[in-house]
């Protein structure tokens, strides 16, 4: 039987209205286990409530699944197979993310797919300790080409668990993969996040299809990284500018433009995007379409008073050198600002800027990053799309 690990009144409840996370303080004493164990949760009177990951952190229990029905290697196996046999229904992509922790009933795991790449990512000990099941699945279901580990995540930090990024399958980490009908390239080992941002695929291509009914202006994506927006608009539009402050990011969206038949319409160039708009305003140039997509300006609450400032900066610039009827694009994807936050800092630069916006539509994550219903937490990424009237 799995150890057995008592938790609160206050925990238990939670766990019973939907929550999926237990914290250390509704805890009932420290448990007698081993962090990565699969463990019975009781309440305080011995009920049982489910079984979960257990973990030496303020993050204490992962739930794995409510009951008394128990959770073990076979049936995490099963859900890996279950979660990739779910992303057949969007299509044939040959990029997308096969499993998205706790929206795939495995918490603590991403696996993300780059054309003949898997990508792992641990966020907790249990799936560290599982490591090469984990790899031998994955060869089983997909045979992929290349698996690379990226326990690099900032998060792990939490359970004091190394970071490391590890080719374990493979002799290159370089791969090839498609959004819509672009290619792009990227090292599963070096690139940001698991290699690239693949819960704005879908709002990528969403941003083809406006560049298609207005083209022929001027593009601008900021905070570009390998130009999954830009590459999109360019097509569409007379000249796309691609900005970013990392100069491998910057290499990349010239190559990866090159490589699709762009290169004369993409520039890329290394700077700062606040300081980039400013420069386009004292020029006084204007854009059919901006985009924005920064890093999370907000990873903990007592920094959402800045990011929020932060934010409104770079809408309100974009706003003043937005073409009367141009489309911006606006991104955010730090999960401590609310839509409804987000939302408000928009109107406010809207005012600021004198201009009349209206939302044309307001987005999210890609459908192969689902959102736990209840859970707010896992409704991070923002994406609102907005006209200027004049």
């Amino acid at each position: 039987m799995n150890p057995t690990v008592t938790v609160s009144k206050r925990g238990a409840d939670r766990l019973r209205r939907g929550q999926v996370w237990v914290f250390r303080v509704d805890l009932a004493g420290e448990p007698d286990a081993a962090p990565g164990a699969i463990v019975r949760i009781v309440d305080a009177r011995g009920n049982v409530v489910g079984h979960g990951f257990y973990g030496a952190a303020e993050l204490a229990l992962r739930l794995l699944a409510r009951g008394e029905r128990a959770v073990d290697e076979t049936s995490l196996r099963e859900r890996l197979r279950a979660a990739i046999e779910r992303r057949r229904a969007l299509g044939e992509l040959d990029a997308l993310r096969l499993v998205h922790a706790e929206a795939d009933l495995l918490p603590g795991l991403l696996v993300d797919r780059f054309g003949e790449g898997v990508v792992v990512q641990s966020l907790c000990a249990a799936w560290d300790q599982r490591e090469a099941a984990l790899v031998e699945w994955l060869v089983e279901l997909l045979a992929p080409r290349v698996i690379v580990i990226r326990d690099d995540a900032a998060t792990r930090d939490f359970e004091s668990l190394p970071r490391r990024a590890e080719l374990v399958r493979g002799d290159d980490a370089r791969v090839g993969y498609h959004e819509g009908a672009l290619r792009f390239e990227a090292d599963l080992l070096t690139d940001q996040k698991t290699g690239g941002f693949l819960d704005q695929q879908e709002n990528h291509l969403r941003a083809a299809e406006y560049a298609r009914a207005a083209p022929g202006g001027e593009a601008l994506d900021l905070f570009c990284f390998h130009g999954g927006f830009g590459l999109q608009l360019a097509d569409a539009m007379r000249r796309t500018l691609c900005v970013d402050q990392n100069p491998v990011a910057v290499a990349r969206v010239r190559a990866n433009a090159a490589m699709n038949g762009l290169g004369a319409k993409v520039e890329a160039e290394e700077g700062n995007a606040f300081d980039r708009l400013r420069a386009a305003q004292e020029r006084g140039e204007r854009y059919r379409m901006i985009v924005l997509d920064p890093p999370a300006l907000a990873k903990r609450k007592s920094s959402v008073a800045g990011a929020l400032r932060g934010y409104r900066d770079l809408n309100l610039r974009a706003l003043r050198v937005l073409e009367p009827g141009g489309i911006l694009i606006t991104c955010s994807c730090s999960g401590k600002v609310t839509s409804a936050l987000f939302e408000e800092l928009l109107v406010s630069a809207a005012v600021d800027a004198r201009r009349r916006i209206a939302i044309l539509e307001r987005r999210g994550a890609g459908r192969d990053h689902p959102v736990l219903l209840g859970i707010p937490e896992t409704d991070y990424l923002k994406c609102f799309v907005l006209r200027a009237l004049d």
